[in-house]
């Protein structure tokens, strides 16, 4: 079982989707910038599948781990993770439910 501790190694902040684009290399991802409100990171992320309709993600606020290493998916750099839950009705992201300042942590 995991700790309190553990949970709180992860830093989860919350961000706003300023853009969503295809992947070159791939069919089932986007490539998804955001604003973290002191800086902007692009995010590669499994939702194309969910989510065929690229501007209903743009303006919305997410969770998104930044404290990640940066790994390359498919030729492009990812510099954090997009927060979702899955079921077998496919891919949901996280997001707020009342808009908050961009950077705000999750807790």
């Amino acid at each position: 079982m995991a700790k309190l501790e553990d949970f709180k190694k992860l830093e989860i902040k919350i961000a706003k989707i300023l853009e969503v684009k295809d992947h070159p290399n791939a069919d089932r991802l986007y490539v998804v910038t955001v604003d973290l409100g002191d800086s902007q990171r692009q995010l590669v992320a499994g939702i194309k599948g969910s989510y065929a309709n690229k501007e209903e993600l743009v303006g919305k606020q997410v969770a998104v781990l930044v404290n990640i290493d940066p790994a390359s998916l498919r030729g492009v750099e990812s510099q954090g993770m997009l927060l979702a839950a899955s079921s077998d009705s496919g891919i949901t992201i996280l997001t707020t439910d009342k808009e908050v300042k961009l950077g705000s942590i999750v807790k």
